[in-house]
């Protein structure tokens, strides 16, 4: 789906005084997707229909300072208030109990929900992401991002090398078309200026180190780890350790994939998600 059918098809929410863009789409179990960085919800565009023929009703949001979702300048971005709007617009829609799925940035978020109420979410799932910030591997353009130079490289960044990072984290090759939309979402109002605030989540990470791993460590429903091996941020290394930690839970590792399984397989990765869904 392109990522002007995408737009048209979901509407603007304001929560806690931001205005985020959300979709609703399907009848059935309920599911949230949360997205990663420095992308958005567009990210989910193929998973979706195959997650509503599954017989769910799916919820996606642009979180704050990505995609069409409110980018305020000045403002400090957490990943407690990316949590705090995902409840308000789960009481926006009348959302009671949760299936979860997650993606890099996204899981962090996921994590924090499942700390605040782990018997809201009825299973979870989870893509490639820092779930332990020790084995967290940033590439070189997100380390200089979160330094002193942040601000100055922001600025810089542009669709050429914007793209070429992405590419350094995929290994599959995905249509040059996507990773335009992926840009356009990212700069519109500017949004690529946001990014060293955007990555204070790994400061977040090490901060809450114990209260996220110990969320999914302890979490007692089912659980999907659908993972990219040559992912170099969070690939195979993270696996050794979620299949030490967490053996009962399914894995779907797909070979020759990097770090976004839903765009670099995407009928692989809907198929796992729809069938862990379905139940």
């Amino acid at each position: 789906m392109k990522r002007a059918d995408w737009i048209a098809g979901g509407a603007t929410v304001e929560l806690n005084g931001h205005r985020l863009f959300v979709r609703r789409d399907g009848a059935g179990s309920p599911v949230t997707l949360l997205h990663g960085f420095p992308t958005s919800s567009h990210d989910w565009a193929t998973t979706v229909p195959r997650l509503v023929d599954a017989g769910c009703q799916v919820t996606t949001l642009d979180l704050l300072g990505f995609g069409q979702s409110d980018k305020p300048r000045h403002h400090r971005y957490s990943i407690h208030e990316q949590a705090d709007l995902v409840e308000a617009l789960w009481k926006h829609q009348g959302t009671g109990p949760t299936a979860l799925v997650a993606h890099d940035y996204g899981v962090s978020v996921a994590q924090e929900l499942l700390a605040r109420e782990p018997g809201r979410i009825t299973r979870a799932a989870w893509l490639n992401g820092g779930l332990y910030a020790d084995l967290h591997r940033p590439i070189p353009a997100q380390r200089l991002l979160h330094s002193r130079l942040g601000p100055l490289l922001a600025r810089l960044t542009d669709e050429k090398r914007f793209t070429a990072n992405l590419r350094s984290v995929l290994a599959r090759p995905v249509p040059d078309e996507l990773l335009h939309d992926m840009w356009t979402s990212m700069a519109r109002e500017k949004g690529h200026h946001l990014a060293p605030r955007l990555l204070r989540y790994i400061d977040d990470r090490r901060t809450h180190f114990q209260r996220w791993t110990g969320a999914l460590e302890r979490y007692e429903g089912p659980l999907l780890f659908v993972w990219g091996p040559e992912d170099p941020v969070s690939g195979a290394h993270v696996l050794t350790r979620l299949r030490q930690r967490r053996p009962g839970a399914t894995f779907t590792v797909l070979a020759g994939v990097g770090h976004y399984p839903q765009v670099e397989a995407p009928e692989e990765t809907a198929a796992a998600l729809a069938a862990f869904l379905a139940g």
